[in-house]
């Protein structure tokens, strides 16, 4: 990687240089800079240099990082935030029943705005510590997330549900469709959040409403973000009830493209993969959550090689039970081995990718996040491998896949902002917030 010069305006202070002993900008692929520093000013990544070199130029102030990765925050390409809030409420379950017996008739009698609020709070908070920066967010009440993840000062895509039956917050599509639109325009600037379309699953969103989404979204450049594929029963009941599978029907439908986030995707044949290949589709990949509900596995390296934008998400924490990105990517990374049959699938580095720049890709924000370089946002974490977990360390990019947990996360930044300091959240009450999830765990399920 070329080393980054200083710009322009060279002599104008940076407002913090960060030095480290290890940085992994990610793209380029592959490359580990030691004993290297960066440096960000307006909330830029504004130099990326040797130490030596970046120690001669002004700062307003400077971190050393001794033993010490930075790399970009990482990206939770899925996931439902206020769900932490049922966190190990019904376990050990197939997809189906977990849903129908547990989630949404307790979704029914307990979700609202308060809910939603203490939820939501409790899993940016959850992510923070294990360096998730930016997260895809589909859950009730997106305009009370989005004051959430406002003033938590992190990056989120929202998607506003879309179902063809009524749920929390809208009696209806129409207007879940209204509110969603109506959250779409009021956030069109916001710097760090931006708003998508979300119809749950082909089994329970219509062709009529589908073809609505399809419209909207375009009319707004909007995302799509979806369930797809998620089992084999999924893909069986849809071809007896339409005659073909749910992606091929999505197709038809026109919702497949550059904006289309199909999470899950366990089942994927020849057909599958050349719609998702010609329509340039992304794929969400959530190993836990599939691994834990028995609903399949994701053919990662097969949809690497043939170029699909693969990404990945921990789902919710009812049907993970965890947030932590970091451990996701070494599922993974172990899950593609097995699947494939092939020990080389999904090396560290390109399970980083996934982590980080293909989670931005599928977002549309990889321009502004996803990997450490100059003119991005300083979304940035630092991983401690100085514990004994990670020694000798010969590869730091291995040992922080292989060998790291997300306590190695000490520092955290958002647009250039220290959101995580040593381990501590810097614009979360975590005494207040526990009590608040310990209430909420009291009235659902009372002891």
């Amino acid at each position: 990687m070329p080393n980054a010069s200083a710009p322009a305006n060279a002599h104008t202070p940076f407002d913090l240089m960060l030095f480290a002993d290890y940085l992994v900008p990610v793209e380029p692929a592959g490359v580990v800079l030691h004993q290297h520093a960066l440096g960000i000013r307006d909330g830029l990544i504004a130099l990326i240099a040797p130490s030596e070199q970046a120690r001669a130029l002004p700062s307003k102030a400077q971190l050393e990082l001794p033993g010490m990765l930075l790399a970009p925050g990482l990206v939770n390409a899925h996931g439902h935030a206020a769900m932490t809030l049922f966190r190990g409420l019904a376990d050990d379950l197939p997809l189906m029943t977990w849903l129908e017996q547990h989630i949404w008739p307790a979704e029914g009698q307990w979700v609202n705005e308060d809910f939603v609020r203490c939820g939501t709070e409790l899993a940016v908070a959850e992510q923070l510590l294990g360096g998730t920066t930016t997260s895809a967010d589909m859950y009730f009440y997106p305009a009370i997330a989005a004051e959430v993840y406002h003033h938590a000062g992190v990056r989120a895509q929202i998607s506003m549900p879309v179902i063809d039956f009524p749920v929390p917050g809208a009696r209806s599509t129409d207007e879940a469709l209204r509110q969603g639109l109506r959250l779409h325009d009021e956030l069109k600037q916001h710097p760090r959040l931006h708003v998508a379309f979300g119809p749950h699953a082909p089994y329970t969103v219509n062709d009529a409403n589908l073809r609505q989404v399809c419209l909207l979204a375009e009319e707004a450049d909007a995302n799509i973000h979806m369930h797809v594929h998620e089992t084999a029963h999924e893909v069986s009941e849809a071809q007896r009830q339409h005659g073909q599978r749910p992606l091929a029907r999505l197709a038809d439908l026109g919702l497949l493209g550059p904006r289309f986030q199909a999470v899950h995707m366990t089942q994927i044949s020849d057909d599958d993969l050349a719609l998702l290949v010609e329509s340039n589709t992304s794929v969400i990949h959530c190993p836990e959550s599939n691994l834990k509900l028995a609903s399949g596995f994701c053919p990662v390296e097969r949809l690497w090689q043939a170029g699909v934008n693969v990404a990945i998400g921990t789902d919710g924490a009812a049907s993970n039970n965890d947030l932590d990105l970091l451990g996701e990517t070494r599922t993974a990374a172990l899950l593609a081995k097995a699947v494939s049959g092939d020990a080389t699938a999904l090396d560290v580095h390109r399970a980083l990718r996934m982590a980080t720049l293909n989670g931005a890709r599928a977002l549309g924000l990889a321009d502004t996040c996803g990997s450490l370089e100059v003119g991005k946002a300083a979304d940035i974490v630092a991983f401690d491998l100085s514990g004994f977990a990670q020694q000798p360390l010969y590869d730091p990019v291995s040992q922080l896949i292989y060998a790291s947990t997300r306590d190695c996360v000490k520092h955290v930044w958002v647009g250039g902002k220290l959101l995580v300091d040593q381990r501590r959240l810097l614009r979360h009450d975590t005494d207040a917030l526990a009590a608040q999830a310990r209430q909420w765990a009291a009235r659902i399920r009372p002891r």
